[in-house]
């Protein structure tokens, strides 16, 4: 029997979208031989001008100009499907998509999924001139609903939560094609590590309060920065702080904890994050999509330090309505905010019973039930 083939679109215009692309890939690949699934970035399959334009800008914006990038958010979200702008975008996308397009056609999917509005749009034309055929699904891959995500004529979309179903409808998709899964994360984050385990492959105490900082904001500072005002804390934990591929900021970290011998333990590049949260009672992150989504799963209550206006801010208001997180708006909100988790361990407590009952770490598999049903 010849296997499935699945196809997964996403777009390296931030992590998440690739890593949902990803995590779908990986379960796929669990389920053995009768499904053969790729993921194709679509940047690797347009002009390099148009690839800068959409990426480079876009990561530019949000790290200097987030103000600016909030409003752009807004605007779009608000901007008519039908509006001349609207029709413009969609069209210059379409002319910078054929090499994409003949991509997708010689790899002949059975089915294909979009963890980005960028390639929904385009297979929405495809389907629109009757040149494609194939069920095409969208995954939203955020707590929240901007109207780009709204795309006629998909097969089903995949929701992270009732309320972006909810949206979704109000938008006008139809209810029966719309499916709440979650945020696809990877396999790893099914089932939480073994605390003691991963405690002591990294040189940490298990017993001991732990805090995981995962990246700074322009509000709160560097990651250097944060760790130094946090380490002045008068307070008995230890910090884990990931420094990924930032390699000068890692140097610096290091340094500083030669000064904090059994306090601070800097780490790396790696691709086993769920391993530094096995041993942590409380992360500090930036709220996307994918990495809340990956802290629920494994029930970790989050402080969320300075989300940029957009889909962080709207991803941060949703864990603080439902009680997995509280929020830091600069550094001193920041330092108060740890003392109190510290001095009151029943708030951690009930934090981490919300992140718990919040988690879906097995939304990939539903993805992949719902589309290969």
């Amino acid at each position: 029997m010849t296997a499935k083939r699945l196809l997964l679109l996403s777009v390296s215009a931030g992590a998440g979208h690739m890593r949902a692309a990803e995590a779908i890939r990986a379960h796929a690949e669990n389920l053995g031989a009768g499904l053969c699934a790729r993921h194709i970035d679509v940047m690797d399959f347009v002009p390099s001008g148009f690839r800068k334009l959409y990426t480079d800008f876009y990561i530019k914006l949000v790290n200097k100009a987030p103000a600016l990038w909030g409003y752009l958010y807004q605007v779009t979200n608000e901007a008519e499907p039908d509006s001349t702008s609207q029709k413009i975008r969609r069209a210059v996308e379409r002319l910078n998509a054929r090499a994409l397009l003949k991509e997708i056609t010689a790899f002949q999917p059975d089915a294909i999924i979009c963890t980005h509005f960028l390639p929904a749009e385009i297979l929405f034309h495809q389907i629109r001139k009757a040149r494609l055929n194939c069920p095409v699904w969208v995954q939203v891959t955020d707590f929240d609903l901007h109207r780009m995500w709204v795309i006629p004529q998909m097969t089903g979309y995949f929701a992270a939560n009732e309320e972006v179903a909810f949206r979704m409808q109000a938008q006008g998709i139809a209810a029966q094609t719309i499916h709440v899964t979650g945020i696809p994360i990877m396999p790893a984050f099914a089932q939480k590590p073994d605390r003691a385990e991963c405690a002591h492959a990294l040189g940490l105490n298990p017993a001991r309060t732990t805090i995981l900082l995962m990246g700074g904001g322009a509000g709160i500072g560097s990651l250097e920065t944060v760790a130094e005002r946090l380490l002045t804390l008068d307070k008995d934990f230890q910090l884990i702080v990931l420094a990924g591929k930032n390699t000068a900021a890692l140097a610096t970290l290091q340094e500083l904890a030669r000064a904090h011998p059994g306090k601070l333990f800097p780490q790396g590049f790696t691709n086993q994050v769920e391993r530094l949260m096995a041993c942590a009672d409380l992360v500090i992150t930036k709220p996307g999509g994918l990495t809340t989504s990956e802290c629920l799963a494994l029930g970790l209550p989050m402080i969320i330090n300075s989300p940029i206006p957009g889909q962080e801010e709207r991803n941060a208001d949703f864990l603080l309505e439902q009680g997995a997180a509280m929020k830091a708006i600069d550094s001193v909100t920041l330092e108060y905010r740890i003392r109190l988790l510290l001095d009151q361990p029943d708030k951690l407590v009930a934090m981490r019973t919300r992140a718990k009952a919040l988690g879906r770490p097995d939304a990939a598999n539903e993805v992949l039930r719902n589309v290969l049903s």
